[in-house]
């Protein structure tokens, strides 16, 4: 007994062809993410390019499906078929951090989490990261609705103890940014790490704008233990970022200039309270683009400060201030997995040449930088291009130092 099927029309038709090659094409998107309201594009192949020569696997005829493609496909018109393929592929990067909205689930009205959102809180576990005191004096958040928000976040997080063995597994997560140089990434234990702020002081001329440079390139590359690469934002209090610079390194590493500075944010920052300020859209943009930011520059942390507060009468408020910036640095880090790195200026210590110490200089931000920076580096000049990088405090990794140069291409390591 034969049976016959309907043909389906020509759109449909259409439709399964162009899905069909782009199951054979290899592409990425572009443009755009799941969270994000702009329409991602997936590049191909340049319009020029076309049938058999695009790839070995398109038949004739897929030919006319794949012309009609040219340059990009917007998502819009392939459907939530491409979507649904496309968004696994973040799934295990997004479930780092637990969205805020899950709060729904537990009493809490949407205006309520719109306006967590405005401060920069979009996950749960900013929600625990944040006093009851800060929550309050957010605009429209009664002490009965902070303390509702509390207990909800509670019942999502597991709160209390980990073993030492759960919190290990929770390390495997940590990625390292590689410097350029062999020798300096030896000293870090591998480059800069994420889950943590690693701070650079040094005096003018000794490298630390160069290597923030350098990391911007870097961190877009794929690394070591599964290291994907990913986006960079650099906030620039002293106007010394320079995106020509970015295309000098970036023809070191042979990767295309514009998509190395598109994937760059970049934000000035004129004084420390605008400085705080951008960490808010900075949390918001790691949670609206969930694991596709890798690394937070800022160059420098203190030049605001020094110029904001002046003498011994605004120390106290200075100190206090930069004591909360570098708290919400240490949550973001943590709470969205990225790599935290800060230039630091010197100062001279007058009172040095009583206790005849070597160098009479030391890093600005006194003993609440100190206690914040996780990993310190500290750099001095040697001879010619070379400069000098010493371990000044970390938690693993013993004190050392190691040398290296600044080239054309960004820091390398020393010539012989």
């Amino acid at each position: 007994m034969s049976m016959t099927r309907q043909a389906p029309n020509q759109r449909q038709q259409e439709w399964r062809d162009v899905l069909t090659v782009l199951a054979n094409q290899r592409g990425s998107w572009v443009g755009g993410n799941r969270r994000s309201t702009a329409r991602p594009r997936l590049v191909l192949f340049p319009p020029a390019v076309t049938g058999s020569q695009a790839s070995g696997r398109t038949s004739a005829r897929h030919r006319p499906a794949l012309k009609r493609l040219h340059y990009y496909i917007e998502m819009k018109s392939v459907g939530d078929q491409v979507v649904e393929d496309e968004s696994g592929l973040h799934d295990d990067e997004e479930s780092f951090f637990q969205d805020i909205d899950l709060l729904q689930k537990h009493g809490i009205n949407m205006a309520d989490i719109k306006k967590l959102k405005t401060v920069g809180i979009c996950t749960v576990k900013g929600i625990q990261m944040t006093t009851r005191r800060a929550l309050c004096n957010i605009k429209g958040l009664s002490e009965a609705k902070v303390e509702k928000i509390k207990e909800a976040a509670g019942k999502i997080l597991e709160s209390g103890f980990v073993t030492a063995f759960e919190y290990s597994e929770k390390r495997k997560q940590v990625f390292h940014v590689t410097t350029g140089s062999l020798e300096f990434d030896k000293l870090l234990g591998g480059g800069v790490e994420s889950m943590a702020i690693t701070e650079a002081f040094g005096e003018f001329r000794t490298g630390k704008t160069q290597l923030s440079h350098t990391l911007c390139v870097t961190a877009q590359l794929p690394g070591e233990s599964g290291y994907t690469g990913g986006k960079v934002i650099f906030i620039d209090t002293e106007n010394t970022f320079r995106p020509d610079r970015l295309k000098d390194i970036a023809d070191r590493f042979n990767v295309d200039h514009e998509a190395v500075l598109d994937n760059v944010l970049y934000a000035r920052a004129y004084t420390s309270e605008h400085q705080m300020e951008l960490l808010d859209f900075v949390a918001a943009k790691f949670h609206e683009e969930g694991g596709v930011f890798k690394l937070l520059i800022i160059d420098s942390i203190m030049a605001l400060f020094r110029v904001d507060f002046s003498g011994r009468g605004e120390l106290a408020e200075r100190q206090q201030k930069l004591a909360q910036m570098l708290s919400r640095l240490q949550k973001i880090s943590e709470e969205y997995n990225v790599a935290v790195f800060v230039t630091n200026q010197m100062t001279a210590d007058p009172g040095a040449g009583m206790t005849f110490q070597a160098d009479p200089k030391k890093p600005i931000g006194g003993h609440i930088l100190a206690h914040a920076s996780t990993t310190r580096i500290s750099l001095r000049k040697g001879r010619g291009d070379l400069r000098i990088a010493k371990i000044f405090d970390s938690p693993d990794m013993p004190e050392n130092e190691a040398t290296f140069s600044i080239t054309a291409g960004g820091v390398a390591d020393a010539k012989e």
